[in-house]
């Protein structure tokens, strides 16, 4: 089973709350959520993904993907969130309160594979101890309200992602001509692992289980271009992983490809590519690792 923790921050939108806390303190902040309990919290960047995600529960026999909530609140604080839960009619019953602390260490405990959060440096703790995870970009508002279909769209960017930074470093020690040229000489030898790749194998196996109902789709979208396509193909084909879509762009604008793909989420390990693709109402996370984040 697939396990997704995912903070409050990145499920529901705590713009007016987080203003309240700002501007007059966590005790103002505490008095607020318990006057406003029984009102549900708006919806957030992550919303749509999520309600998708449970969905596909009701396709198995069998429980494909459980969401745990993740919070830095106390419980107290935190009966708001399970009330909106509960309005909205989301499979959420497992939680984590922390309190104010960080949330990462509980997470191998619950055998997550991957961590959606609004927290880079929640969502970085979770990169060094070996969980996929991504930082919510939550600077535009995105149109929660109205999803076009029921199929769940996801997509990766390729290197320091699914794939290590092994070939960030060559690109920018040693230029765009030694990365070609490199490519060129280990066509077949596999990537090695990126952040996401335990995750993508997981995904990709229960997307196989429901294949024929064509509620999943992938997107691979990359700077990479010829000649460098060929070593992303044989490194997906070894690890049995089958993305419907592949994007080999070079230098052109994700954002563009994206905004006609209209992904559930999309991961990039650049800051501005995902900050982009947002103002493209695109829900996107960021991957804080490799050496373009050092």
């Amino acid at each position: 089973m697939l396990v997704i923790a995912i903070s409050t921050r990145a499920l529901f939108d705590f713009t007016e709350e987080n203003k309240v806390y700002e501007e007059q303190g966590l005790q103002a902040y505490q008095a607020y959520q318990r006057s406003h309990e029984e009102k549900a919290l708006n919806k957030g960047v992550c919303f749509n993904l999520v309600k998708k995600l449970l969905n596909l529960n009701t396709l198995s026999e069998q429980p494909l993907v459980e969401v745990i909530l993740c919070s830095r609140n106390s419980a107290d604080s935190g009966l708001r969130v399970f009330n909106s839960i509960h309005h909205y009619q989301l499979g959420i019953t497992r939680a984590i309160f922390t309190d104010g602390q960080a949330v990462h260490d509980y997470l191998k405990a619950f055998a997550v594979h991957l961590f959606l959060s609004a927290n880079h440096n929640d969502v970085k703790a979770c990169l060094d101890i070996g969980i996929a995870a991504a930082s919510i970009i939550t600077d535009h508002r995105h149109d929660t309200n109205t999803v076009e279909d029921e199929q769940l769209r996801i997509a990766f960017d390729g290197d320091c992602v699914l794939f290590s930074d092994e070939i960030e470093k060559i690109t920018q020690e040693h230029g765009l001509q030694a990365f070609s040229d490199n490519e060129k000489k280990h066509a077949r030898a596999l990537l090695p692992n990126g952040p996401f790749a335990n995750f993508v194998r997981e995904f990709s196996q229960m997307q196989k289980k429901l294949k024929h109902q064509a509620k999943i789709r992938t997107a691979l979208v990359t700077a990479r271009s010829a000649p460098a396509h060929e070593r992303v193909i044989r490194t997906l084909r070894a690890w049995e992983v089958d993305i419907d879509e592949s994007f080999f762009l070079g230098k052109h604008d994700k954002s563009e490809i994206l905004a006609v793909y209209k992904p559930d989420i999309f991961f990039d390990d650049i800051l501005a590519n995902c900050q982009r693709s947002s103002k493209q109402q695109v829900p996107s996370g960021h991957v804080p690792y490799g050496i373009t984040n050092a």
